[in-house]
């Protein structure tokens, strides 16, 4: 089994910041891209931000210039660094990994999603 634990959540003033981690164990062959996503409450979730095992890195524009996110592969983990946060960032996000499992005569990649953790930001 595959699990993605994240931490880092918590409550914060605008114009603060916070660091966001994922860990990704259990039985991993290799991961694939990761990525960031939040669910505002009665919005659809959005993908904040991604990046590929070669560490290409895509954001949503609204975060643009404010997080950053990178990862370590020896550690199967994955970051969001957020700055200058706005109460509009104010979310429950939720980490995403396609991570190939299995044995050496079968793989197969499938993709996982954390539990979620809450990130507030107040005025």
């Amino acid at each position: 089994q595959v699990q993605l634990v994240e931490s880092g959540g918590g409550l914060v003033q605008a114009g603060q910041s916070l660091r966001l981690s994922c860990a990704a164990s259990g039985s991993i062959f290799s991961i694939n891209a990761m990525g960031w996503y939040r669910q505002a409450p009665g919005k659809q979730r959005e993908l904040v931000a991604i990046i590929t095992s070669g560490g290409s890195t895509n954001y949503a524009s609204s975060v643009k210039g404010r997080f950053t996110i990178s990862r370590d592969n020896a550690k199967n983990t994955v970051y969001l660094e957020m700055n200058s946060l706005k109460p509009e960032d104010t979310a429950v996000y939720y980490c995403n990994a396609a991570i190939m499992s299995g044995s050496v005569t079968y793989r197969y990649t499938q993709n996982y999603w954390g539990q979620g953790t809450q990130v507030t930001v107040s005025s």
